[in-house]
């Protein structure tokens, strides 16, 4: 464990040298990987108190440009755009976050949503391409009435020893 809080660390010291603005208190990745910040992560701001999910990929530029970028007054055309995540939200897993975008504060971006349009604040964001489908207080009050009934003791002794399971300890 001390391995691997020193190499998420020192990655994140690595994309923040490139120009990433991350705040500390940011959830980046987890087991099955971190988030792809693209070639251009100077053109990424997030905010405060911000989830990702694994595979979540950034991308800030347009290659499609390339296609036309040899004719006639389109010479050197480029196509990019900045990506700003504000305070409290979670992207899902696999989201795919394309140039130009902004994500409003206390929203949800859906596992696998493909967002080409800017999210307003209070949303929760899903599809491909993705949608608004609801707000996040009609989302909070969905999963309080669809919560199992669960016993939370079990489940976190169950999650830490699948953990160890998979993960032994070295000693």
């Amino acid at each position: 464990m001390v391995i691997e809080r020193l190499a998420r660390k020192v990655r994140l010291y690595r994309i923040r040298r490139a120009g990433l603005q991350i705040p500390d208190d940011c959830q980046v990745g987890g087991l099955s990987g971190w988030p792809e910040f693209g070639s251009e992560p100077y053109l990424i701001s997030i905010g405060h108190r911000v989830a990702f999910a694994a595979k979540v990929v950034f991308i800030t530029h347009d290659g499609g440009t390339w296609v036309f970028r040899r004719n006639e007054g389109y010479e050197g055309v480029v196509k990019y755009g900045r990506i700003t995540i504000h305070d409290n939200c979670v992207i899902g897993y696999g989201a795919i976050l394309l140039p130009g975008i902004e994500i409003g504060p206390n929203s949800v971006v859906a596992a696998g949503a493909v967002v080409g349009r800017s999210v307003p604040p209070n949303s929760v964001a899903a599809g491909v391409p993705a949608r608004i489908f609801m707000t996040v207080e009609d989302y909070a009050k969905q999963a309080l009435l669809n919560m199992p009934d669960i016993d939370r003791a079990a489940y976190r002794r169950n999650k830490r020893a699948e953990l160890l399971r998979v993960f032994p300890r070295p000693w």
